[in-house]
Protein backbone atom coordinates (compact mmCIF):
# COMPACT_ATOMS: atom_id res chain seq x y z
CA UNK A 1 0.00 0.00 0.00
CA UNK A 2 1.47 3.22 -1.12
CA UNK A 3 2.08 6.15 1.95
CA UNK A 4 1.29 9.42 1.34
CA UNK A 5 1.76 12.30 3.86
CA UNK A 6 -0.19 14.66 1.94
CA UNK A 7 -2.68 16.78 4.81
CA UNK A 8 -4.90 17.54 1.64
CA UNK A 9 -8.19 15.51 1.72
CA UNK A 10 -8.67 15.79 -2.07
CA UNK A 11 -5.38 14.03 -2.74
CA UNK A 12 -6.05 10.98 -0.69
CA UNK A 13 -9.26 10.69 -1.60
CA UNK A 14 -8.04 10.75 -5.36
CA UNK A 15 -5.84 8.11 -4.69
CA UNK A 16 -8.00 6.21 -2.74
CA UNK A 17 -10.36 6.41 -5.69
CA UNK A 18 -8.05 5.68 -8.24
CA UNK A 19 -6.61 2.29 -6.74
CA UNK A 20 -10.84 1.35 -6.19
CA UNK A 21 -10.86 1.74 -9.74
CA UNK A 22 -7.95 0.34 -10.70
CA UNK A 23 -8.71 -2.54 -8.90
CA UNK A 24 -12.11 -3.35 -10.03
CA UNK A 25 -10.53 -2.78 -13.74
CA UNK A 26 -8.61 -5.66 -12.88
CA UNK A 27 -11.58 -8.15 -11.66
CA UNK A 28 -13.92 -7.45 -14.04
CA UNK A 29 -10.98 -8.36 -16.62
CA UNK A 30 -9.65 -11.63 -14.86
CA UNK A 31 -13.56 -12.32 -15.05
CA UNK A 32 -13.83 -11.99 -18.63
CA UNK A 33 -10.33 -13.57 -18.95
CA UNK A 34 -11.64 -16.84 -17.09
CA UNK A 35 -15.22 -17.23 -18.45
CA UNK A 36 -13.67 -16.75 -22.45
CA UNK A 37 -10.90 -19.60 -21.29
CA UNK A 38 -12.59 -21.92 -19.07
CA UNK A 39 -16.12 -21.10 -19.08
CA UNK A 40 -17.13 -20.67 -15.40
CA UNK A 41 -15.68 -17.92 -12.88
CA UNK A 42 -13.21 -19.05 -9.80
CA UNK A 43 -11.97 -16.89 -7.04
CA UNK A 44 -8.50 -17.38 -7.51
CA UNK A 45 -7.27 -14.88 -10.20
CA UNK A 46 -5.87 -15.91 -13.47
CA UNK A 47 -4.68 -12.67 -14.25
CA UNK A 48 -1.81 -11.74 -11.72
CA UNK A 49 0.49 -9.07 -11.39
CA UNK A 50 3.26 -11.82 -12.20
CA UNK A 51 1.45 -12.97 -15.44
CA UNK A 52 0.66 -9.45 -16.66
CA UNK A 53 4.22 -7.74 -15.97
CA UNK A 54 5.88 -11.00 -17.58
CA UNK A 55 3.87 -10.54 -20.65
CA UNK A 56 4.95 -6.79 -21.26
CA UNK A 57 8.28 -7.49 -20.32
CA UNK A 58 8.13 -10.15 -23.34
CA UNK A 59 6.00 -7.81 -25.88
CA UNK A 60 7.30 -4.79 -24.86
CA UNK A 61 10.30 -5.12 -23.41
CA UNK A 62 9.14 -2.99 -20.01
CA UNK A 63 10.98 -4.30 -16.78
Amino acid sequence: MAATTSKNFVLRFFYFAFACLLYSIWRAVDLLVQIELTGEYEQTPLVTAENTLTLLKKEIGIG
